[in-house]
């Protein structure tokens, strides 16, 4: 690179320093430099969150890379750089387990990084994450120009401290608190369709007032989820969020269960209790399955709303309570109030702002993030190095439909890993998660879009005629086995080979 590329190439990172720019699109940008200026296959922004490395943005990695949490203590690797101050380079035969084995998003053949470098950020003298340099070739690091990576590390953090200041001043406004998965087994927010950037900024808005909040969607597309959400980000977020299942609140006991009662109001009752909206007071109550509240407890509960009171079962007194009130219900609760099942006072109550939560097959690219974040897990709790995803499965997540939503998409993939680490083994660096592990069908709709719209072949000068020849049979193969749902015989009768030819094909070009 010539000094007078170099110099324009840095400016434009100084210059970006002043622009309206996101703080995805500024880390985005970081990442592309970084890869005209130094030779590498994949690199990666991470930030520290607790005891988790968190990808904020990469470049020649895999998709679902974004959706994965690095746990620490188990990736020795990551963990070296964060101790070290200033650039630590990893020798080609290190016995260390690599994060982005499998990851790196080039050719499928070469599987494992060779050769890797990284650098701790710091913010204020304070460790805030870190940056990744990763190559398939040893040796593509040996040319790199310390002086230049130094310079570039020190754009790289007055980027970081600029978009780290404009998400403080916006937080101003929205008191923001993630957490990540320790302590809790709830799942992140993970998501980037405008779907999804939709429906954050729904919460961001509605979080900040004591509104109703009704929240519609499908079985398992993570309304559990947004009700946190928008306690964590309320004025109530340093009080109790109270869940209350009505779909398994019991006939008899339903009334004590929200209200509480006094000892001896009825047969069993030994002992005074609380009930759920007074334990709530103070903070929220989440109303999940609301649609199957019975008519005669959606009184009582349109009487507390109203007057802001409750009255435990066998007592007299009115006790005043101060409750932010969140309903979920993957029911038309419209339709019902016109059919009479459904109280339409508490519906209009309920509904001050409802908010529909998109499900998984309107969500485009998310299903790979939040695959990445079911394969991390996975990967620990089945005591994995690594877990990827072929590029065809990738295919058959993003045609599927989706019924269970993320619920669905979690057990599917805890089934597919458990099925692809039984075949492999425990013991291999990287495990491969193929269409024929997933158990699912893509619909006829779109097995027909996929033939009318197949991915377009883009020949390239710079390979030769035998290493294209190789790419374009496993991109046809690998559409062929989402089309037909990993069957191989299938795939071999539509090519017009016999299954002994084809299936040395797959061997020459190590689709397995």
């Amino acid at each position: 690179m010539t000094t007078d590329l170099l110099l324009n190439t840095l400016m434009s990172l100084i210059n970006d320093l002043s622009r309206q720019l996101s703080p995805q699109q500024r880390y985005q940008h970081l990442l592309e430099t970084l890869r005209t200026l130094f030779p590498c296959d994949a690199c990666a922004l991470l930030k520290q969150e607790h005891n988790y490395l968190v990808p904020l943005a990469i470049n020649g990695l895999s998709e679902d890379t974004l959706g994965r949490r690095f746990l620490i203590n188990e990736q020795p690797r990551l963990a070296m750089i964060l101790e070290t101050r200033g650039s630590i380079r990893f020798a080609a035969d290190s016995p260390l387990p690599d994060p982005y084995d499998g990851l790196i998003d080039k050719d499928e053949t070469q599987l494992h990084v060779h050769d890797c470098m990284g650098v701790a950020l710091y913010i204020d003298d304070n460790v805030w994450g870190v940056l990744t340099f990763d190559a398939l070739i040893p040796g593509t690091f040996d040319s790199i120009n310390k002086q230049t990576l130094q310079t570039f590390i020190g754009l790289t953090e007055a980027t970081v401290k600029v978009a780290n200041l404009i998400v403080s001043l916006e937080s101003r406004v929205k008191r923001v608190e993630q957490t990540l998965l320790e302590e809790t087994n709830r799942l992140e927010m993970i998501g980037q369709s405008p779907k999804m950037q939709i429906l954050n900024h729904e919460i961001s808005v509605v979080a900040q007032s004591n509104l109703s909040v009704l929240i519609l969607g499908e079985t398992g597309v993570g309304k559990e989820l947004v009700a946190h959400q928008i306690h964590a980000l309320s004025k109530r977020s340093e009080q109790a969020m109270i869940y209350v299942n009505c779909a398994a609140l019991p006939e008899n006991i339903a009334e004590s269960e929200l209200f509480g009662h006094l000892k001896g109001s009825f047969s069993g009752a030994t002992a005074d209790r609380t009930g759920k909206f007074e334990l709530a007071d103070g903070g929220t109550i989440f109303l999940d399955e609301i649609g199957d509240l019975p008519l005669a407890l959606q009184a009582k509960i349109l009487r507390t709303l109203q007057n802001g009171e409750i009255q435990r079962v066998g007592s007299d007194r009115y006790i005043k309570v101060n409750i932010r009130v969140i309903s979920a219900t993957n029911r038309n609760l419209q339709k019902e109030v016109v059919e009479g099942s459904f109280r339409p006072d508490l519906y209009h109550r309920l509904a001050v702002y409802p908010m529909t939560v998109p499900p998984l097959r309107e969500r485009g690219n998310d299903v790979l993030l939040i695959s990445g974040l079911f394969l991390e897990k996975n990967k620990q709790r089945l005591a994995v190095q690594g877990l990827r995803l072929e590029e065809a499965a990738k295919q058959a997540l993003l045609n599927y439909q989706w019924p269970g939503n993320i619920r669905e998409l979690e057990h599917l993939l805890s089934r597919a890993a458990l099925k692809a680490v039984a075949v492999d083994g425990q013991h291999k660096r990287v495990v491969t998660i193929y269409c024929q592990h997933l158990d699912i069908t893509v619909t006829s709709e779109k097995i027909q879009l996929l033939a009318n719209k197949p991915k377009l072949f883009i020949f390239s000068t710079q390979k030769d005629l035998k290493t294209q020849v190789d790419e374009f049979q496993k991109q046809l193969i690998d559409q062929k086995l989402v089309q037909y749902n990993g069957n191989k015989a299938k795939v071999a009768t539509d090519l017009g080979l016999n299954r002994g030819n084809f299936h040395r094909l797959l061997k020459r070009l190590q689709i397995y």
